[in-house]
């Protein structure tokens, strides 16, 4: 893998004018679909920058209101250890990235979090787990967590890894709101990132998730080296899913020290823009969320993101084991853009 090449631009890898159905006010109607084209989104990633975001921003307005956005925390309940080589990630064990193996937490400890998260504004309170799957054992107490969270009056989220036969079911069963499992990048670029589970183990868990009823949370990263032709191709492959995903989460690559995109360059913020406004406009009824990364980006790319139809943030100090923004600062700028956050919309919480 190359960690140091560049992200490609649109004008770089694509030429609007040879892109079949490359009208923009065509493209972007606001209508949910899954029958998308790869040409099609290809063409977005070409249109002009402020056309693109004006209508990604048209759209936002047809199913959201704009000055609101839904805000989610993440715990690692269990932390370091796992199995899996991504390329990005500090809790492999295959690298030297000094992250320990913890123990999964204790479920005093998990609600003391949550609680908190509460006081501070979330409104969804994500559990996030280093396996590649989770035994038996483990999910007892995952499920514990999940209806104890729940009863607080909080969405619920997990993200475990990949599930077996019979767990999203049981994790449905205890309350869980929604299930993430991300692509992470192209199917084709896939293979530069990750080598110990497949796309379609992805694919696979996914389509498990929807099976059981509960709502998919799935995105990517971008910045591990991928042009833009790979980003679109990910996009397409979210948007033409059986359903769109209700939550997107765009995470922009955290370089970690000891993990082999350690030495990937930054990515370019309106690139990283561009992509949030395609994903708007493909997957128009649901949140696209701003994930790992902010806390490298500027107010300014933030609000721009915003504006491009982001309407989703993870708050709290840490993502996993990654640096976000604190909640003041996050507080502060939703405050200079007249923000506020999104009312609760779990559908099986007890308010507590």
């Amino acid at each position: 893998m190359d960690g140091n090449q560049p992200a490609a631009t649109a004008t770089d890898t694509m030429d609007a004018a040879s892109t079949p159905g490359a009208n923009l006010t065509d493209l972007a109607t606001g209508k949910p679909r899954t029958d998308w084209t790869l040409e099609e989104v290809r063409a977005l990633y070409a249109a002009p920058f402020m056309d693109l975001l004006y209508a990604a921003q048209t759209i936002h307005r047809q199913h959201f209101n704009p000055n609101q956005v839904q805000i989610s925390t993440l715990l690692s309940v269990k932390t370091g250890g796992c199995p899996e080589d991504c390329g990005y990630c500090p809790q492999s064990i295959r690298y030297e990235a000094g992250v320990d193996n913890e123990p999964l937490m204790e479920l005093d400890e998990v609600l003391e979090n949550a609680r908190a998260a509460r006081e501070k504004g979330a409104t969804r309170f994500c559990m996030g787990a280093a396996w590649r799957s989770p035994k038996p054992k483990q999910m007892t107490k995952i499920v514990e967590m999940v209806k104890a969270v729940s009863d607080l009056g909080m969405e619920t989220c997990a993200t475990l890894g990949m599930l077996g036969p019979g767990q999203a079911e049981e994790l449905k069963d205890a309350g869980l709101d929604y299930y993430n499992h991300n692509l992470d990048t192209s199917e084709n670029y896939y293979k530069q990132i990750i080598t110990t589970r497949t796309y379609k183990n992805r694919l696979d868990t996914l389509e498990s998730v929807r099976e059981a009823g509960l709502k998919v949370c799935c995105g990517g990263i971008v910045g591990m080296g991928e042009n833009e032709i790979d980003r679109a191709e990910l996009l397409h492959t979210l948007a033409t899913l059986p359903a769109h995903p209700g939550s997107v989460p765009i995470n922009q690559l955290v370089q970690v020290e000891g993990t082999p995109l350690a030495e990937n360059g930054p990515f370019d913020p309106l690139e990283f823009v561009r992509t949030v406004a395609v994903a708007r406009i493909l997957m128009p009824a649901s949140h696209v969320r701003l994930s790992a990364g902010r806390e490298e980006m500027s107010d300014e790319t933030q609000a721009l993101s915003f504006l491009a139809g982001a309407n989703s943030i993870f708050y709290g100090e840490k993502l996993l084991t990654t640096d976000n923004p604190d909640t003041e600062e996050d507080r502060h700028l939703m405050a200079r853009l007249g923000i506020e956050p999104e009312p609760c919309q779990a559908s099986t919480a007890k308010p507590n």
